[in-house]
C-alpha cells in the first residue's frame, strides 16, 4: 500500500523565500522615496499657503508685514501672535483683520522641537541649517523652509 504525503520540499520553500526577498528589495525603496516626495509636496503646500495668508495681512495692513507693530518689528512670537490671532490696522492685538493662520505649520524635515518655530531676520544668509522650522526675512517679507534642503522653494 502506498502512502500519498502532500507538502512541499524543501528547495521549493527555499525557491519561494528568495522570490519573496527579491520583491522585498525592489518594493521597500519605492515605498521610501514615495514618503519623501509626499512629505516635499505637503512642505510646498504649506510655504504656499502661508506666503498667500502674508500677503493678506499686507494688504489688510497697509502693506505692513507679520509681526510689525507700530513700525517695530517684534520678533518670532509677534510674528506668529500676528498670523494666529486677530489684529487691528496696526498689527497690535485687535479685532479688526485674522487669524491667517489656525496655527503654524510644521515643517517636517527639521527636528519635531523646532519644527514650527519661525526663525525671523532682516536678510537670507541665516536661512538654512535647520535652526528653525521656518526663515521669515523681515526685510524682503520672504517666506521659507529652513532645513537646508529645501531652503531655496
Amino acid at each position: 500500500m502506498k502512502t500519498n504525503k502532500s507538502g512541499f520540499t524543501l528547495v521549493e520553500i527555499l525557491i519561494v523565500v528568495v522570490i519573496l526577498g527579491i520583491l522585498a528589495a525592489i518594493v521597500i525603496p519605492q515605498f521610501t522615496e514615495a514618503s519623501t516626495e509626499a512629505k516635499t509636496s505637503s512642505l510646498c503646500t504649506d510655504l504656499q499657503s502661508v506666503r498667500s495668508q502674508i500677503e493678506l495681512y499686507k494688504i489688510q495692513h497697509n502693506d505692513n508685514l507679520p509681526g510689525v507693530a507700530n513700525g517695530t518689528h517684534t520678533g518670532g512670537a509677534g510674528w506668529i501672535n500676528a498670523m494666529t490671532d486677530q489684529t487691528n490696522l496696526y498689527g497690535e492685538a485687535g479685532t479688526d483683520f485674522g487669524p491667517y493662520l489656525q496655527k503654524v505649520p510644521s515643517n517636517q524635515f527639521v527636528d519635531s522641537t523646532i519644527d514650527d518655530v519661525v526663525e525671523i531676520t532682516g536678510d537670507d544668509t541665516a536661512r538654512g541649517g535647520g535652526n528653525a522650522g521656518w526663515h521669515f526675512n523681515t526685510a524682503t517679507g520672504a517666506f521659507h523652509a529652513d532645513d537646508d534642503a529645501h531652503k531655496d522653494l
